[in-house]
C-alpha cells in the first residue's frame, strides 16, 4: 500500500511539473496565458512605444497591438523590457510576443514572424550644425547605437563601413545615445529612421539625418520559434484592420498619413 501510495504522489508532482513548465516556457497553446496577450517593448522607442510626459505607456505599435487584443477579446498587458533581453523574456514566458519597430531584415529565422507592417530605414544623425553629409565623412568619427538593436545588426552587415569608423559607443536606449551626440560625446547616431523623425520634431530641429540610408527594412511582430497559432490569430486581425481602414486610421493619427503596407 505505502508503494502504490508514493507511486501515486510522485505521479502527481510530475503532471504538476509538466504543468508548470509548459506555463513557464510561453510556448503552449497559443503563447497567451489566461486570456493576457503579453507585448514586450522598448518603452524609450517612440513613437512605437515610449512613456509620454505623464509616465503613460503610448505608441503607434502600443495602439495596434491594444485594438488587436481587444479584437481577440483578450487582456493586454505592456511589459516594457531591455532591448538586449528580448530573446531572454520571450524564451522564458515574460512576454508573448515583440512589437516595437521590430526589424525583420537579419532575424528571419530566429523567429515566427507576422507579415510586415511598415517599412523603415536605419539612417545616420548628426547634430543640426554637423559638417557630415554622407556615410564616408563618417571616417574615424565616433558612432553610437543601441545594443542589440537593428542598427547593431546593420552595421555587423557593412564590415567595410564599420571598419572605416573610429570608436563604436553601445548603448542600452537610443536617447542616450542621442544625448551623448547632443552632448557631443560622439559625432553621429545610427537609428531608425521613423524614431530618427520623431526625436527631431519634437527636440526643435536639433538634430539632422543625412540623406544617405545605411540599410533599408521591414517592421514586424515576433512571436516564439514554432508559435505559428498566436501569430495566426493577430495576422488575421491585422489583415482585417487594414481592410476595414483602422490601420490607416491609426497611422494618420501618429504620422499624419498611412505608412502601413498589409494588403498594399
Amino acid at each position: 500500500m505505502k508503494k502504490r501510495i508514493i507511486a501515486l504522489a510522485l505521479a502527481a508532482v510530475m503532471v504538476v511539473l509538466t504543468l508548470g513548465l509548459a506555463s513557464c516556457t510561453g510556448n503552449g497553446g497559443s503563447g497567451a496565458k489566461n486570456g493576457t496577450l503579453t507585448v514586450g517593448f522598448d518603452a524609450t522607442f517612440p513613437p512605437m512605444g515610449f512613456k509620454d510626459d505623464s509616465g503613460n505607456l503610448v505608441g503607434f505599435d502600443l495602439d495596434l497591438a491594444a485594438e488587436v487584443a481587444k479584437r481577440l477579446d483578450m487582456k493586454l498587458e505592456l511589459k516594457p523590457i531591455v532591448w538586449d533581453s528580448k530573446d531572454s523574456e520571450l524564451k522564458t514566458g515574460g512576454i508573448d510576443l515583440i512589437w516595437n519597430g521590430f526589424t525583420m531584415n537579419g532575424r528571419e529565422d530566429d523567429y515566427t514572424w507576422s507579415e510586415p507592417y511598415m517599412r523603415n530605414n536605419q539612417v545616420i544623425v548628426v547634430n543640426d550644425n554637423s559638417t557630415i553629409a554622407s556615410l564616408d565623412d563618417l571616417k574615424g568619427k565616433k558612432l553610437a547605437l543601441q545594443a542589440g538593436s537593428s542598427a547593431d545588426a546593420a552595421l555587423n552587415d557593412k564590415p567595410e563601413f564599420k571598419a572605416s569608423l573610429g570608436d563604436i559607443v553601445k548603448t542600452e536606449q537610443n536617447l542616450e545615445a542621442l544625448n551623448e551626440l547632443k552632448t557631443g560625446m560622439v559625432d553621429a547616431v545610427l537609428m531608425d529612421e521613423t524614431v530618427a523623425a520623431y526625436n527631431i520634431a519634437k527636440q526643435g530641429g536639433k538634430f539632422k539625418i543625412i540623406g544617405e540610408p545605411l540599410a533599408a527594412e521591414e517592421y514586424g511582430v515576433g512571436f516564439l520559434k514554432g508559435n505559428t497559432e498566436l501569430r495566426d490569430k493577430v495576422q488575421a486581425q491585422l489583415e482585417a484592420m487594414a481592410k476595414d481602414g483602422t490601420l490607416a486610421k491609426i497611422s494618420n493619427e501618429w504620422f499624419g498619413k498611412d505608412v502601413t503596407i498589409i494588403g498594399k
